[in-house]
């Protein structure tokens, strides 16, 4: 290939991506965070829990946030309905402690994946229940501000056992 074909070809790929990205595009800035950071998004979003005021528990998400809940079959994709459950969900006064964690942090972006156990409250007064859960968080950094962008949260398909130095994985 010529050097005047070589030109003409980077000259055409120039014309093509400059139509993709607007001359107006600021480039990406990544905010750095650490995974500790990341880890305290669900402190914040445990303790607003601890409030049992459903707005403030809502504030930790985006407003184009997807929240699959555990007690709940209902995907819910707005802020109307993530806050309409957290209003159910407040009356069991949960708290959660995290089992096991996986963090991964992208630019404007990280994700805390694992297993968590909520405490909530029972059918009579004083009694409380546990339930284990798998949960995933994404979070994205708006305005700001980390927040939610999608929550899945599922109680544990299997009953959870002892774990044994004998007992071998399925």
């Amino acid at each position: 290939m010529s050097h005047l074909s070589k030109l003409a070809a980077c000259a055409g790929a120039l014309a093509f991506f400059t139509q993709i990205v607007p001359a107006s595009a600021k480039p990406m800035t990544c905010v750095a965070v650490s995974e500790k950071q990341i880890e305290g998004l669900f402190d914040r979003w445990n303790a607003s829990l601890q409030t049992l005021d459903p707005v403030k528990v809502t504030d930790n998400y985006a407003a184009d946030a997807v929240l699959l809940p555990t007690v709940s079959n209902t995907p819910r994709t707005n802020r109307a309905s993530i806050q309409a459950y957290f209003v159910e969900f407040l009356q069991k006064r949960p708290k959660g402690v995290i089992n096991t964690r996986t963090v991964r942090i992208g630019c404007n972006s990280a994700s805390d994946v694992g297993t968590y156990t909520f405490t909530l409250a029972g059918k009579a007064p004083g009694e409380t229940v546990q339930v284990q859960a798998r949960y995933s968080y994404n979070y994205v950094y708006r305005d700001g501000k980390w927040l939610i962008a999608h929550h899945h949260s599922s109680a544990m398909p299997e009953p959870i056992a002892p774990a044994t130095a004998s007992a071998a994985p399925k």
